[in-house]
This record gives structure tokens, sequence and C-alpha cells, in this order.
């Protein structure tokens, strides 16, 4: 079973930048879709960003031209860029490994990290 790790979220003042990294225990980009999804106080988690195995990239109306998903096949790393960053985008951001057709992987989810967008 693939391990996720999530760092690099913390509090950040509107208009600012973070960005996140999921380090995966083995290489997986190959055959699995990553994706970043975030989940607010009350609300439903959501998907923010998505990269398929192939590269191509998904992102939510609400995030679009702001936030920038990539990945690092070397390092097993996916990365979530965060920028002009929103009070509305507080919320914790979970790593999420969406498996493709034919994927021997199972869905697994990463521990979150919280992010803070405050002044």
């Amino acid at each position: 079973q693939v391990q996720l790790v999530e760092s690099g979220g913390g509090l950040v003042q509107p208009g600012g930048s973070l960005r996140l990294s999921c380090a995966a225990s083995e290489s997986i980009f190959s055959i699995n879709a990553m994706g970043w999804y975030r989940q607010a106080p009350g609300k439903q988690r959501e998907l923010a960003a998505g990269i398929t195995s192939g590269g191509s990239t998904y992102y939510a109306d609400s995030v679009k031209g702001r936030f920038t998903i990539s990945r690092d096949s070397a390092k097993n790393t996916v990365y979530l860029q965060m920028s002009s960053l929103k009070p509305e985008d507080t919320a914790v951001y979970y790593c999420n490994v969406k498996p493709e057709p034919n994927s021997p992987y199972l869905e697994v989810w990463g521990q979150g990290t919280l992010v803070t967008v405050s002044s």
C-alpha cells in the first residue's frame, strides 16, 4: 500500500503564496492520477486540482489561474503551488492517489495539511 506524506501547510496572509508537497513512498505517477483535495470547516471535501498519468491537469473554477499542480517523478512528489491566496482557501488539503484503469493500486489519501489564510 503506497503511503502519502503531505507538507507545506501553514498560516499565510491574503494575497500570499504557499507550496504544498506530497511525497509518495513509491513510483506511482505513470499509472495513477494524483489529486489535491481540500475540506473547509463545515463543508464537503472538494477536488481543487488533479493531474493524470499522462500529465493532463484539472482545476476547480475557484482556484483556476491561482493554483498550479505539478509532479517530479524522480522524487515521487506532487506539488500544489498556491498564489493569490484568499481567506476562502482556508482548509485542510489532502493528497490523493486516484487509480486509473488497469492500475493495481487502491485509492489512497494522505493525512492532510492545514492551510490558513488570514491577516
